[in-house]
């Protein structure tokens, strides 16, 4: 245990308990990439853009996307879906909570990749829209907040029910410890 010097002098049984929290940069992944979108007030409600697109696929976004297919997938509460990684074909995706909280976890699961074993942990939130970029071979998976979610997500590839390019590792495969609630 590291001594630490402060200025309130606290009794020694509460001294030996504290920590302090610490911020480091998030790990990045090889192209995963997140972008803030703008939500426009009026006291008529809001208006926000989702994606600009031209002939070359989505405008002003790191990296390039054409879009294929556009989905909305809704949590229940405090649901868990973990975790997909895509990897019979090419699919890349770009997700966008429109409403309520999810937290989300991604895993680079692609064999040679730099950043190869690294997790990233996003919370998205209809109240402060972000995009994120998940790049085919990364695994992700999600867990809805107290009130659940709505995702908009867009894909470069369409879904295909008679054979889904969803592969499947379990909640748990990288750890109970991810799905665990933050209590501090």
């Amino acid at each position: 245990m590291t001594d630490i010097t402060h200025t309130i002098p606290l009794a020694p049984e509460y001294a030996r308990a504290l920590t302090f929290e610490t911020y480091p940069a998030a790990p990045q992944i090889g192209g995963v990439w997140v972008h803030a979108l703008k939500k426009n007030r009026s006291e008529n409600g809001a208006f926000m853009e989702y994606l600009r697109l031209d002939d070359h696929g989505v405008q002003h976004v790191p990296g390039t996307l054409t879009p294929r297919q556009i989905s909305v997938s809704w949590a229940a509460p405090g649901r868990i879906n973990a975790f997909h990684i895509h990897v019979k074909q090419v699919q890349n995706e770009i997700w966008c909570v429109l409403q309520g909280q999810l937290t989300i976890w991604l895993v680079d699961c692609r064999d040679g990749s730099p950043t190869v074993g690294v997790k990233r942990k996003l919370v998205l939130s209809g109240e402060q829209p972000m995009l994120v970029h998940i790049p085919s071979g990364v695994a992700h998976g999600y867990q809805a907040g107290d009130q659940g979610a709505t995702l908009l997500y867009t894909m470069d590839a369409q879904f295909d029910l008679g054979d889904p390019n969803e592969g499947r590792l379990p909640w748990n495969h990288f750890g109970d410890d991810l799905w665990a609630e933050n209590r501090g």
